[in-house]
């Protein structure tokens, strides 16, 4: 594959110069231009013809958000947010990420360099290319124009749903919870996000679930109609059994790369819950959950995963297939519709 070509959007000099030499060290990118505000960007983009696109969210002239609603709407291209991930930044983030962003990345701190994983992701993006940025900008209308369909609680369906996602899930989950019903057995989601992320995300789902979503808290017991999402940062979410069925957020390290990980909460549901469960891996990168979803088809759950056509990045979904981890693929539209049948 020739090298993916990057054009980086940012009105800090000394950022743009971070971001080429952090892309620069990787011989499979190239970074082919640099521009300063979006109206210069706009320009260079037509000239240019990226493949990927780096973006700052706060800039002069026009922000981030409003030059990404019109990349997506005139040129579709993957589009990295580059943001300061202080609570106002997580909030238009996020937005970012609902209006088809390909993921987002903190600026570096005084503490740690995240630019190390920005290479990866530059050239994940040009994997998935313009088309899957099409598709994913389509689901994000579906289930945010009041057109999904509320689905009915089955007596034949799950009495615990446990979901992991990463890159792609912000609006992968947006679609499925919109179509949960507001009866919905207790539902426990990791979904790879900064941790000044998943409150505002939280939020957002519930403004679109019939069910109430919130962000879980320690030591909380699960309930009926509602939907847990584990907080980013430095804490797994496992379900633990005791005189009642709670929530518990561990300081464990990493696995996968990952805290939260998919693989332990499935794990911890596996172990933890012997009724009837129903595990689902939705789009992402690498391969956390795969071996959690493994250990919870073993144990007698429904097990499901995205396919690959509408999958932003076929890689969770792939491993827990390739394992035998996964019983059945589907496209996006028609998971919810499987998890209740």
């Amino acid at each position: 594959m020739s090298p993916a070509r990057v054009l980086v959007v940012d009105d800090s000099m000394t950022m743009r110069a971070l971001i080429r030499h952090a892309l620069n060290s990787d011989p499979g990118i190239e970074v082919v231009g640099e521009a300063a505000d979006p109206f210069e960007a706009r320009k260079k983009m037509k000239a240019l013809d990226p493949d990927v696109v780096t973006l700052d969210v706060e800039m002069p002239n026009m922000n981030g958000i409003e030059f990404l609603q019109k990349i997506m709407t005139l040129r579709p291209t993957p589009v990295i947010m580059v943001s300061n991930l202080t609570a106002p930044g997580a909030a238009v983030t996020l937005e970012a990420l609902e209006l088809g962003a390909f993921d987002c990345i903190a600026k570096p701190g005084a503490s740690s360099n995240t630019f190390d994983i920005l290479p990866d992701l530059v050239k994940e993006a040009n994997r998935a290319k313009a088309g899957l940025v099409k598709r994913r900008m389509a689901a994000v209308e579906h289930c945010g124009n009041g057109t999904a369909k509320t689905l009915a609680r089955s007596q034949s369906g799950p009495d615990l749903i446990g979901i992991g996602s990463s890159t792609g899930g912000v609006e992968a989950l947006m679609q499925v919870l919109a179509e949960f019903p507001a009866d919905c057995p207790p539902t426990l989601i990791v979904q790879h996000l900064p941790a000044a992320f998943t409150a505002s995300f939280a939020a957002r789902l519930n403004r679109i679930c019939p069910a109430n979503v919130s962000e879980a808290k320690d030591g909380e017991a699960i309930r009926q109609g509602h939907v847990y999402l584990a907080p980013g940062g430095s804490r797994h979410m496992m379900l633990r059994k005791g005189t009642q069925l709670t929530i518990a957020l561990v300081a464990d390290d990493p696995v996968c790369g990952h805290r939260p990980s998919v693989d332990v909460l499935f794990a911890s549901i596996a172990k933890n819950f012997k009724e009837r469960s129903t595990g689902v891996i939705l789009t992402g990168m690498g391969r956390d959950g795969a071996q959690g979803l493994l250990a919870m088809r073993k144990g007698g759950s429904r097990t499901l995963a995205q396919d690959e056509e509408t999958s932003l990045v076929y890689g969770m979904p792939r491993v827990a297939h390739e394992i035998g981890a996964a019983q059945k693929r589907l496209p996006l539209s028609r998971v919810a519709r499987e998890i209740f049948v």
